[in-house]
């Protein structure tokens, strides 16, 4: 079970990071495209090295991909002792939250730049959306307005307006 756990992390980060099974499989050496669809279907384990370089390619947390390989592996035993263990501690932390086990993490790096995004003015939060998601994401007068925008502050902090 914990490897369609594995296959459904790598098919969600993939598919986020915008690629294609065919174009994650040129990113890693010694993995075909079919090698990806068996691994999202389950039916394929990586070696750890494998899991560190689809984590690389796709901007995932090589934890998440590891840790979901090595569950992989637990017994039959082992993971009820895991279920019952977390059942209980979730019963006893009616305040904790809960996630997804699909849901991706972030760096500190990333959470920074999420924050940073948040507090920016609408018009920077527009240039960023057009720079990430490219022209056609928002209109062409806002992604005008939102370079402009920028292109002011750039010539600003350089001291020629």
């Amino acid at each position: 079970m914990a490897v369609s756990k594995v296959g459904a992390l790598i098919k969600e980060a993939r598919t986020k990071a915008g690629l294609t099974q065919e174009q994650l499989a040129r990113k890693i050496k010694g993995v075909s495209a079919d090698d990806i669809s068996k691994a999202e279907r389950g039916e394929k384990d990586f070696t750890q090295t494998v899991l560190k370089e689809i984590a690389k390619a796709t901007g995932v947390t090589q934890k998440s991909l590891i840790d979901a390989a090595k569950g992989s592996s637990q017994t039959a035993a082992a993971k009820k002792t895991t279920a019952a263990k977390k059942t209980t501690a979730a019963k006893k932390t009616t305040t904790a939250k809960k996630t997804s086990s699909s849901e991706l993490k972030l760096s500190t790096e990333e959470k920074k730049i999420i924050k940073a995004y948040r507090s920016a003015d609408e018009k920077i939060q527009l240039t960023v959306k057009t720079l990430l998601l490219g022209p056609g994401a928002i209109s062409a007068s806002s992604a005008s307005s939102a370079f402009s925008s920028l292109l002011e502050g750039v010539q600003s902090l350089m001291g020629s307006k």
